[in-house]
C-alpha cells in the first residue's frame, strides 16, 4: 500500500515543525527517515498515522485520506512509537490478546494471529513471561508484535532500536528487513548506520524540510558531484608531479597525502573525470602509476553537510 504525502506542514506557535514536504513511499519499500533530533521526523510519522492533524497538506495511505478516512487508515497501519507503550505487568500472550481485541480481530482468528506473530517476532520462548521481566530487546520485539498483530499493510517505526545493545540491534534490523519484503515500512532514526543497514531508501530531513532523498549510493554520488581520486606515482619529483597534475584541464584541486611516497588526492572539476588524463600524463612522462582509486564520500559527511545549518 503506497503512502503519498503532499505539501505537509505542521506549525506549533512560531515553529514550523514540518515545512511543506512531499514524498511517496511504495509498497514493499523500507524508507529510512534520517535527521537530527527535532528535525520533524516524529511529527511527520504521527501525521501519517492520523495521531495529529497537519496545519495544511494532504496524506493518502492507499486510497484513503487522513481527513476523510482516518479510521480506515488506522486499520491498515501498525505503529511503534519511540516510547513503546507496553503494559509491564501483563504476560506477553495476554497483552497480545488485549491488542488483538483493540484491533477488532475476529475472535475465531485471535489465537492464530498471536501464534503467527509470536513466531515472526521470535517470542516463542518468552511468550508466557511478564513484559516487566523482559530485556529491552525483547520488549522491542513485543512492541513490533503489537504493531503487526492485525497484519497491517503499512508499518511505522519511530527509533525502533533506541537503547538496544549491538546484538539486539542486529536482530531487530533483520526482523524489520524481513517484514519489509511484504509491507510498506517507514523507519525513523538519527543513527546513520541504522538506516543504511536496514533501508532501501534514505530521506534526510532537517528543520522540517527534506534535504536529500535516495539510496545511500545515490546520496553519495549526488553529494560528491565531483570525482575524488587517490593517485600514487613513482619515478617523478613530487613538486613536478604536483604541478603537472594541477595543470590538467580536468583537475580542480590537488593535495599531497604522502609527499615522500608521491601519493596525491585530487578533485576533478564538476561532471568531469581525470582518470584518463592522469594515465596519459604518466605515460608521457615515463612515470609509473602505482595507484589510482576513487575516494568514496561517507554518509556521515553528507549528513553533516546537510544538517549543520
Amino acid at each position: 500500500m503506497d503512502i503519498v504525502v503532499e505539501n505537509l506542514t505542521k506549525i506549533y506557535g512560531a515553529q514550523r515543525a514540518v515545512d511543506d514536504i512531499s514524498f511517496r513511499v511504495k509498497t514493499g519499500e523500507v524508507l529510512g527517515f534520517l535527521g537530527p533530533n527535532g528535525a520533524g521526523k516524529t511529527t511527520t510519522m504521527k501525521a501519517i498515522t492520523t495521531c495529529l492533524n497537519p496545519t495544511k497538506g494532504e496524506i493518502h495511505v492507499g486510497e484513503f485520506s487522513i481527513y476523510d478516512n482516518p479510521d480506515e487508515i488506522k486499520k491498515r497501519i501498525g505503529y511503534l512509537p519511540e516510547s513503546n507503550p507496553l503494559y509491564q505487568e501483563m504476560a506477553i500472550i495476554d497483552y497480545l490478546k488485549f491488542v488483538a481485541r483493540l484491533q477488532d480481530i475476529e475472535p475465531s482468528k485471535v489465537e492464530g494471529s498471536i501464534r503467527k506473530i509470536v513466531d515472526v517476532c521470535g517470542l516463542e520462548g518468552e511468550k508466557h513471561k511478564k513484559i516487566s521481566e523482559l530485556s529491552k530487546g525483547y520488549r522491542q520485539r513485543v512492541g513490533l508484535a503489537q504493531a503487526l498483530i492485525h497484519d497491517p499493510d503499512v508499518l511505522i517505526l519511530d527509533e525502533p532500536t533506541s537503547g538496544l545493545d549491538p546484538n539486539q540491534i542486529v536482530e531487530i534490523r533483520e526482523l524489520i528487513k524481513k517484514i519489509g519484503r511484504e509491507k510498506t515500512v517507514i523507519l525513523s532514526s538519527h543513527i546513520l548506520a541504522e538506516v543504511e543497514a536496514t533501508c532501501d531508501r534514505i530521506m534526510i530531513i532537517n528543520n522540517g524540510k527534506i534535504v536529500a532523498d535516495g539510496s545511500s549510493e545515490e546520496l553519495r554520488k549526488h553529494a560528491q558531484g565531483k570525482e575524488i581520486l587517490r593517485v600514487g606515482i613513482e619515478g617523478a619529483e613530487p613538486d613536478d608531479a604536483y604541478e603537472k597534475i594541477m595543470g590538467l584541464d580536468t583537475v580542480e584541486l590537488v593535495d599531497f597525502i604522502d609527499k615522500d611516497e608521491n601519493i596525491f588526492e585530487l578533485q576533478s572539476k564538476k561532471d568531469m573525470s581525470s582518470r584518463k588524463a592522469i594515465f596519459n600524463l604518466c605515460v608521457k612522462n615515463s612515470w609509473y602509476l602505482t595507484e589510482m582509486r576513487p575516494i568514496e564520500t561517507k554518509l556521515e559527511d553528507i549528513f553533516r553537510e546537510l544538517t549543520l545549518s
